[in-house]
């Protein structure tokens, strides 16, 4: 059951400012055991009751005296609970300052050729990974989009334009719609097929959670933008009425790894099966939220980031508790030139001001705040102007 709440709705600004927060947090979070093949949902649980950690609260533990099983990534020591100061450096927070630069330098009329421009300005190559570093050579050899995407290219359908689409959800307050386009603008300089859906979905996701009255409403909402006959699209549906059955989140999972064995660790549709898992059975709830979905393995700090956005968003920064907050001492390391050490406060401010110059010049039309809560129906001829 969805809690009711009882303290004011959050603001527009603490919704933003709870977004970056919760991004950081669950990247954070799901940052020492990222490595799918190695840390499984099993062998993560593990971890934890070997260190006293369930149910997860906090971030993740250091390693108990005497604990076996795989060694958790060499950046742990920065992000388990006690140790925290400020976040660690990740791509899955880097990619969300690139966007708010992309869009404080562009505005919302950016081409995809821009994106990519910027990529080659402020982001080293060797802080992108996979479908990243395929687009990125390919532009540095003097590639152009769609080609960038596509050209020796085995990545096409993972999951780094998803973690590229926070930004457009944060600055389109209630227009799932506009999020989604935006998006896909971004991603098809480096995905294909579910992979650029993934960032539309996520987008989508992040902007109906503004204005939705619960989670479920929101991952309604986002399915809308995206094709229904779409992998990805059928994933989450699949994930969604098995929470409606009341199956144990343990069992949805396990079903979901069944159905999207093969794909990989790192594909967007089972870390979309993960993330909306963690979502649905987490109901709202930040702490919850966070903590299933990145003990639901696979590409940890990644699922948690979006799931800690979509749960910032909905719950907004004052509510974010303090273990999960005060920790980050309003401080990002980042690899994006000139963004090093810069302040979550800052970002977030930065950002509200695009969503008031996007209100103000009228890039934010849509379907409107009071729409997104009734899950605005999305025709076919706008679905198919904005997938080709």
């Amino acid at each position: 059951m969805t809690p009711v709440r009882t303290e004011p709705e959050p603001t527009l600004a603490d919704r933003v400012l709870g977004g970056w927060l919760g991004r950081i947090a669950g990247n954070m979070l799901g940052k020492p055991v990222e490595q799918g093949e190695v840390w499984t949902r099993e062998r993560i649980d593990r971890y934890l009751r070997q260190a006293g950690a369930l149910p997860l609260t906090d971030y993740l533990p250091e390693p108990a005296d005497g604990a076996d099983g795989p060694a958790l990534r060499p950046e742990w020591p920065g992000c388990v609970r006690g140790r925290v100061h400020g976040s660690c450096r990740d791509d899955d927070v880097d990619y969300a300052i690139l966007g708010l630069d992309l869009l404080e330098t562009h505005g919302f009329a950016f081409g995809t050729e821009q994106v990519g421009e910027l990529w080659l300005l402020r982001l080293p190559y060797l802080q992108t990974f996979t479908a990243e570093r395929a687009a990125y050579r390919n532009l540095a050899n003097g590639l152009k989009p769609p080609l960038t995407a596509t050209y020796d290219n085995p990545y096409q359908e993972w999951i780094g334009a998803l973690i590229r689409a926070d930004i457009y959800g944060w600055t389109s307050p209630g227009d799932p719609r506009r999020a989604a386009l935006l998006a896909r603008r971004d991603a098809v300089l480096s995905h294909t097929g579910n992979g650029v859906y993934g960032a539309m979905w996520a987008a989508a996701l992040i902007a109906a959670a503004f204005t939705a009255p619960a989670v479920r409403d929101a991952v309604d909402t986002a399915l809308t933008v995206i094709p229904a006959s779409s992998r990805l699209a059928s994933t989450v549906r699949r994930v969604a009425s098995l929470h409606e059955t009341r199956l144990p989140w343990e069992d949805t999972l396990a079903t979901l790894a069944e159905e999207t064995a093969g794909l990989g660790w790192i594909h967007t549709v089972p870390n979309a099966a993960v993330l909306t898992a963690g979502l649905l059975y987490g109901d709202g709830d930040f702490t919850r939220t966070l903590a299933l979905t990145v003990r639901g393995g696979l590409d940890t700090d990644s699922n948690g980031a979006t799931a800690g956005s979509v749960a910032g968003v909905l719950n907004g920064a004052e509510a974010i508790p303090a273990q999960w907050k005060d920790p980050l001492e309003d401080t990002v390391r980042s690899a994006v030139f000139g963004f090093d050490r810069v302040r979550i406060s800052d970002l977030a401010d930065r950002t509200l001001r695009l969503v008031e110059a996007g209100a103000a010049s009228g890039a934010g039309e849509g379907p409107g705040l009071r729409d997104v809560r009734r899950g605005p129906a999305v025709g076919s001829a706008w679905l198919d102007t904005l997938l080709e």
